[in-house]
């Protein structure tokens, strides 16, 4: 029982970063109809940019609270993510709005492999230590079940965030002009909406998500590198397409749910498999989860058909 409830721990804890990357893809897929597979290198840049940041004032003024260092971090990185996201936007799929649905998702690979050959150019091949600002020192709330002050900080946060989107998107003005928008462009624009100032801000909250998330992950597993975006960004979009790609609540589901599954799986696959497989195949999970989605429930947990656009 004890390890169950590890597990689910475990599990929380990794979906939750999941959710948050996951609700820039949907966002993105539910005004555009676009996969934005660029999305998790997003997350690695404000990953790398809030070492940075932190490395530099540890160098300047050393006795600086964590928190605060922290707290810099992350006021540098989700700027720095929200530009990259504006001009990817901008730049490289504004003018293929209209284009064969193949031609913005080949160009979302290869701004994925730009943004990863740029990062690698500025912050090298290797793998970086990212300082444990918050405890990693494991609590026992339950006897035989531990969780660290970062785990509980990333589910609050995570939690936090996820809710004030929801409330923006459901309850505010601007909200209802990116349903507006994700409607149909033609018609929100005829009543008065900036259709290009809405899609350009949809793409720039995403990556303040993803760039909270990046630096959630970073702290989590202590390391930030180059190509650490790329497999968090592909179950993320595993966790958009289970919960019902273009909805948000099925977004944040979707990611509970992968990591949930994920965790529980890796606990255990070492005692269904005999030892054959460890922990470490625990990306099938996510894989297989995203086949099986796609052949017996292709709109997902939650979602709902999204209407043709004229």
């Amino acid at each position: 029982m004890e390890t169950l409830l590890q597990q689910i721990l475990n599990g929380l804890v990794v979906g939750s970063v999941y959710a948050l990357v996951a609700l820039g893809y949907t966002m993105v897929y539910g005004i555009l109809g676009l996969i934005n597979f660029a999305h998790g290198e997003v997350l690695m840049i404000g990953a790398l940019t809030a070492l940075t940041t932190i490395a530099t004032l540890m160098g300047v003024a050393p006795d600086l609270h964590p928190l605060l260092l922290l707290t810099c971090g992350l006021l540098v990185s989700i700027p720095v993510c929200m530009v990259v996201a504006f001009l990817i936007e901008r730049l490289a799929y504004r003018r293929l709005r209209n284009a064969p649905r193949l031609a913005p998702l080949i160009t979302a690979i290869g701004v994925s492999f730009l943004l990863q050959t740029l990062a690698m150019i500025v912050w090298g091949r290797n793998y970086h230590t990212f300082p444990q600002l918050i405890s990693t020192t494991p609590m026992e709330p339950i006897e035989g079940v531990f969780i660290s002050p970062v785990q509980v900080s990333i589910i609050v946060v995570s939690a936090l965030l996820m809710f004030a989107l929801i409330t923006l998107v459901n309850r505010t003005r601007l909200g209802r002009a990116m349903r507006a928008t994700a409607e149909n462009h033609r018609v929100a624009s005829l009543m008065g909406v900036d259709v290009n100032g809405i899609i350009a801000l949809t793409f720039v909250l995403g990556a303040a998500l993803a760039a909270v998330a990046g630096v959630m992950f970073a702290s989590n597993y202590g390391i930030a590198h180059y190509a650490m975006g790329f497999m968090p960004g592909l179950k993320a979009f595993t966790a958009a397409v289970l919960g019902g790609i273009g909805n948000l609540a099925g977004a944040m589901v979707g990611g509970i749910v992968l990591g949930l599954v994920e965790a529980v799986g890796a606990g255990y696959i070492e005692d269904f498999t005999f030892g054959f497989l460890n922990s470490s195949y625990q990306d099938i999970f996510a894989f297989v989860i995203l086949g099986a989605v796609l052949i017996f429930r292709p709109t997902g947990l939650l979602g709902e058909r999204v209407s043709d656009r004229a």
